[in-house]
């Protein structure tokens, strides 16, 4: 799809914000990335299946321009938070090990789960939902 095209979709079928460019992000809540105007996945059409429809393009990832938000300075700080945590973390169960008795085994720490993460994440925003 020519990027005219693809940004004149972006504008008709997202309802819930405006798209000025394919450079535009939006954070996507159900999968926590960050995603361009132009990754957003455009499906369907008059040869497709049905309509056309907006989705996120993780892989996995269902979300709908429902579920994207403007990625403000608080958003991109957390999501900078998030994903440090994450490299720490899968650094130190890549390389941490337990010694005993000259037997060498990789350490079981506990990691935060993807659902303890997002709603670490949303938590701050509920105060602000009941507004809109």
């Amino acid at each position: 799809m020519a990027d005219n095209d693809k940004l004149e979709v972006l504008r008709r079928l997202d309802q819930f914000r405006q798209w000025h460019s394919l450079e535009d992000k939006r954070y996507c809540l159900i999968c926590g990335k960050l995603i361009s105007g132009r990754q957003v996945q455009v499906t369907g059409g008059t040869r497709g299946n049905g309509p056309l429809r907006l989705n996120c393009p993780t892989k996995k990832c269902n979300s709908i321009p429902m579920d994207w938000m403007l990625p403000t300075n608080e958003v991109l700080a957390k999501v900078e938070k998030l994903a440090t945590e994450e490299r720490t973390a899968h650094q130190l169960s890549a390389s941490a090990v337990t010694v005993h008795k000259s037997k060498t085994a990789p350490s079981h720490k506990p990691r935060d789960d993807f659902m303890s993460r997002l709603l670490k994440f949303a938590s701050p925003f509920k105060r602000y939902s009941w507004r809109l």
